[in-house]
């Protein structure tokens, strides 16, 4: 399988998994535990049915959204993904480029490997930032003050991570802190040898630049991942982490991690300007209810006061349109454009974007929408409410006018 030959988001996820070891391919791939959640954020797209209108003159569509007053060509975006420079070298700066060039999103990780300063040099526009609250509180100020100072868009706080989850795959594929070049590792490797010449080439493991400053001077790459692995997760962060990050920050401010309706109001009070539901794509707790399951409660409990991301589980460009007709504004996905880059770079992410921004136009095209602010409540049946209507006199999920859902 080349790249010309992937059409769908399972082909790019079989192509990165022949060229990728199987610890790096696990590492994306994999959730935690029995990987439950990873299967409930798939199915909870399968609750929902487009309801197409048809006769609805749709030659001309567009995916065109606003967000946070800035002006994006879809209503999808990167979510952030953690050490990119490990699957290729310079993957975070490909994706960043791969999403300039359709003129989405792109939220860097804190995490990642190439650095927010590298990333807003070459596609300021469409950067986004994501951090985390570090048990050195002083550590999630200089993040916060490094993104004021480049003129970052849009900042992202996780608060889904308290502690770290229990990811089965990395402890049998042997990616753990210190990494260790295992017989077993090794094997992998010599499997997959374009990848271990650029790892290898690279200077093997990657360096996280985003945490170069808060680490001594002349500090190793392992010292570098140490130090953010002491720092995060931060068990002890409470609501005063995002309430002192919306005192220090003066731009739109999201918050990633919130399931729970209560506390998208909290973060509604504490001034967030929008909220991505997530279950961090079914890498932490692997009991959490699917990001599109808690959607509708969510979106019912901020009252449209505040923009709705989603993401976890996004694979195909009808769950795009399922979601802003549950309220989201717009959707993330992550693993899909990791496969890309790490299958075949910067051309891999692109295809994947492409992908997706064609699925969508299809779709709208079939549904009837001319615009995605079509999207609605009408375009959508929920099966598990249908099919638990009564009988006698249903009006089948307010889908026909009282007068012609009389029982005859």
């Amino acid at each position: 399988m080349n790249l010309d030959s992937v059409i769908n988001f399972d082909d790019m996820a079989r192509l990165a998994k022949a060229r990728l070891p199987r610890i790096a391919f696990d590492f994306i791939d994999g959730g935690v535990d029995g990987e439950t959640a990873l299967a409930r954020n798939r199915a909870g797209y399968d609750r929902y049915r487009l309801l197409p209108r048809y006769l609805v003159d749709v030659q001309k569509r567009s995916q065109k959204t606003v967000l946070f007053g800035q002006e994006y060509e879809s209503p999808f975006g990167i979510c952030p993904m953690g050490i990119a420079g490990f699957f290729r070298p310079g993957a975070d700066l490909m994706l960043a480029r791969a999403a300039a060039k359709f003129r989405l999103p792109y939220l860097m990780s804190s995490a990642s490997c190439d650095s927010i300063e590298a990333a807003m040099a070459e596609v300021p526009e469409t950067t986004w930032f994501q951090i985390y609250g570090t048990r050195n509180p002083k550590i999630t100020d200089g993040l916060v003050e490094r993104a004021k100072a480049l003129g970052v868009r849009v900042l992202i706080l996780t608060v889904d991570t308290p502690v770290m989850g229990k990811r089965e795959r990395n402890l049998r594929s042997g990616f753990r802190r210190p990494m260790k070049m295992t017989p077993g590792v090794i094997l992998q490797g010599l499997g997959r040898p374009g990848w271990t010449w650029r790892y290898l080439t690279k200077g093997g493991i990657p360096t996280m630049e985003n945490w170069r400053p808060y680490a001594r001077a002349g500090a190793s790459a392992n010292e570098i991942a140490d130090l953010y692995g002491s720092e995060t997760p931060a068990p002890g962060q409470t609501w005063e982490v995002l309430a002192r990050v919306r005192k220090n920050w003066p731009g739109p401010l999201l918050v990633k991690g919130v399931l729970h309706p209560a506390d998208a109001l909290r973060c509604q009070e504490l001034g967030a300007d929008g909220l991505i539901v997530s279950n961090h794509g079914g890498r932490q707790l692997d009991s959490a209810p699917a990001p599109i399951e808690m959607l509708p409660l969510i979106a019912d409990a901020v009252g449209g006061k505040m923009d709705l991301l989603i993401d976890s589980g996004v694979r195909r460009g009808a769950d795009v349109a399922k979601a802003l007709c549950l309220g989201a504004k717009a959707v993330l996905f992550g693993r899909p454009a990791m496969f890309g880059v790490a299958a075949a770079g910067e051309a891999g992410a692109r295809k994947v974007l492409d992908i997706m921004r064609k699925e969508l136009d299809l779709c709208m095209g079939q549904v009837g929408w001319t615009g995605v602010d079509c999207a609605g409540p009408d375009s959508l049946i929920d099966i598990h409410a249908l099919n638990n209507r009564p009988v006698a006199g249903a009006s089948y999920g307010g889908l026909l006018p009282e007068d012609m859902s009389e029982t005859p």
